[in-house]
């Protein structure tokens, strides 16, 4: 990065996936608190022409503030390395292996990360009959905020009906019962536990909409289960190689004890939304919003 006055930032937001509107709120309030912080900052909604737009904004870093395919999943990191502008969040390879679940549940597995039994099957193989006993869990292998997931009940007598609009290829995985608990990870630091409470699945709109969930941090859980998921979820960090600012997702059955907590996946670009989970864990720790924006930014690096 230069050593200018006013470090030239474009946030990058909104693009072509289904969280568009998410990156475009999370965009919005990032550059909002690097300007607070007198960075010179401009905000680029990504489409086909990104490469171009980049080029003539000419930056010092880009905060990459996109989320879901091609934002989140190596590709527009590639451009960035191509055309050697530092930028926030992971690189490449980790990129596009968190967003792979199979791929990533797999690295968890090998690092002895306690993971939910699944595979990848057809969609035309879901429809046609249960490919595991239920209660299980149907959702696409790479997009997150969990985008298109859907529970298959205990005893449901039919398989799940699932919409020709998703893709071919899903993942299924046992249906964990409990409780919805994350850890972001800021640089080599597991930051604090968080327990995300709803009044069902902690799905998109449970996400991403005022009020439709509710967040205790610290979480109220046995010291043994906040030390494992902070283990846990440093663990994923680096296993997957992951830079700068992450969010691994757990689901606790509390009728288990440490033997019922299991990974679920990792966020290498976490919400920066008002309702999100990491700007939350890091003002509990003392970081406000735009400090959090400035480390990120500080952090951003062509090689990553």
């Amino acid at each position: 990065m230069s050593s200018r006055a006013l470090p030239k930032v474009a946030v990058v937001m909104g693009g072509l996936s289904v969280e568009r509107e998410v990156s475009l709120s999370s965009g919005r309030e990032c550059a909002a608190a690097l300007r607070e912080l007198d960075y010179d900052v401009t905000a680029i909604d990504a489409g086909p022409d990104i490469a171009e737009r980049l080029v003539e904004a000419s930056p010092d870093a880009v905060f990459n503030a996109l989320h879901g395919r091609w934002g989140e999943d190596g590709c527009i990191q590639g451009i960035l390395e191509w055309l050697k502008i530092p930028y926030s969040h992971s690189g490449v390879l980790a990129s596009a292996l968190a967003m792979d679940k199979a791929r990533a549940k797999a690295a968890f597995a090998n690092a002895g990360i306690p993971v939910a039994e699944g595979g990848l099957y057809s969609r035309t193989e879901i429809k046609a009959a249960h490919v595991m006993t239920p209660p299980y869990v149907v959702k696409p292998n790479n997009e997150g905020s969990s985008v298109g997931v859907c529970i298959v009940p205990d005893r449901a007598n039919r398989p799940p009906k699932i919409a020709e609009d998703m893709p071919e290829i899903l993942m299924v995985e046992a249906y964990v019962p409990g409780r919805e608990l994350t850890v972001t990870v800021m640089g080599d630091k597991a930051l604090c536990v968080t327990e995300i409470v709803t009044d069902g699945w902690y799905d998109y709109d449970a996400k991403y909409v005022p009020g439709a969930s509710r967040h205790v941090l610290p979480a109220n859980v046995p010291d043994e289960i906040a030390e494992a998921c902070l283990a846990y979820a440093g663990a994923v960090h680096d296993v997957l190689g992951c830079r700068g600012v992450s969010r691994v997702d757990f689901r606790w059955d509390d009728s288990k004890g440490l033997q019922g907590l299991f990974a679920l996946e990792t966020n290498t670009q976490p919400g920066m939304t008002p309702t999100s989970l990491v700007p939350e864990q890091a003002a509990h720790l003392g970081t406000s919003f735009p400090e959090l924006c400035d480390w990120i930014v500080k952090d951003a690096s062509c090689v990553r």
